[in-house]
């Protein structure tokens, strides 16, 4: 979900950023209902550290956020659980928002309860190497982290090396998702990768690109180190499973605050890309702090599973999003 308080903020009036101190990357945002004492400069988007009046991607995102009031609803793929305190802002500008997440459980709840789950599919655009499961089935439950960046970020060679010497400096289980496009060259350097993946056989396993729903379902996972996309996030929220967060841009960086200091439910490396804290932070995850991280994953998780069940808040939502479209059909009809 885009950072949902910072459109509250944006919607006060013309186009501008909340005020921050200076330079100073840790200094609080204090002008972002919702989030005060909250979010510092660091996490938030790259439009608000930068001169976006010059960048055509910050000025096109802000002119939709403008016009938020103009529209009849919002549709988010978020539960109240989750995001309560940010929905009630929100409605204070959009009344209709429906709050209908997590999508993909609904789909989950509705094939189990009519005992058709081989009809989920993966909407994934890259070919899923299903290896990967036959992989995690000979591990041992909850020992791998699954470490993947998304469909869009790009990192430097440099940068895969130190996460690759993190891994096997931390001796935990990983799977390891890496895309044949992720090097920030934009070229495909298939010796490059064919040495990282013979580099890690004893610990680790290396695909293309997995069946991530499926991935963070598998018992033999036990956490996540995620460039924290907000469907990347909500997924693993949703299987009970605790997240390193690594964010570049948009809503990453705030959804990795959120997941650290108000859901607790994992570690945000934020700007960090060393081998030193890539292993602390990872046998923190899996080790000296994983029972504290999940009993705070798997509250949320049943709290997630909850609001999609009968009677629960995101079912409400839905239920009220159909009624209100077949409502709009009708008058048209007229």
């Amino acid at each position: 979900m885009f950072t949902s308080a910072l459109k509250s903020s944006q919607m006060r009036g013309p186009l501008s950023c909340p005020n921050t101190a200076g330079d100073d990357l840790d200094a609080l945002v204090r002008h972002i209902p919702t989030m005060e004492g909250l979010l510092r400069r660091r996490d938030l988007t790259h439009f608000c550290l930068t001169d976006y009046k010059t960048d055509p991607s910050s000025l096109a995102a802000l002119k939709e956020i403008e016009r938020i009031p103009q529209a009849y609803g919002l549709i988010l793929n978020t539960f109240e659980d989750l995001d309560g305190h940010f929905l009630s802002c929100i409605r204070s500008y959009s009344a209709k928002t429906y709050a209908i997440g997590p999508v993909h459980l609904h789909l989950k709840t509705r094939l189990a309860e009519k005992q058709t789950p081989s009809l989920l599919s993966s909407n994934s655009l890259w070919e899923e190497d299903q290896s990967s499961i036959r992989w995690l089935d000979a591990q041992p439950v909850g020992s791998v982290i699954y470490v993947s960046f998304g469909s869009l970020i790009v990192a430097s060679r440099e940068e895969i090396l130190e996460f690759w010497h993190g891994l096997l400096n931390s001796e935990v289980k990983y799977l390891w998702v890496l895309r044949p496009n992720i090097l920030r060259e934009g070229e495909t350097d298939y010796k490059f990768m064919k040495e990282l993946a013979e580099g890690c056989q004893k610990n680790g396993y290396i695909v293309s690109w997995a069946p991530q729903k499926k991935i963070l379902a598998h018992p033999a996972i036990g956490g996540f180190l995620t460039h924290s996309g907000w469907n990347s996030t909500i997924e693993s929220i949703v299987e009970g499973k605790p997240m390193i967060c690594w964010p570049h841009n948009v809503d990453q960086r705030v959804n990795s605050r959120l997941v650290n200091k108000l859901w607790k439910i994992g570690l945000d490396m934020k700007g960090t890309c060393d081998r030193s804290t890539i292993e602390r932070m990872i046998k923190d995850l899996m080790g000296t702090k994983r029972d504290e991280f999940k009993k705070s994953t798997d509250n949320l998780s049943k709290l997630a599973k909850l609001s999609v069940g009968e009677g629960g808040s995101s079912t409400y939502d839905l239920e009220s999003l159909i009624k209100d479209i077949k409502g709009f059909t009708l008058l048209k009809r007229m």
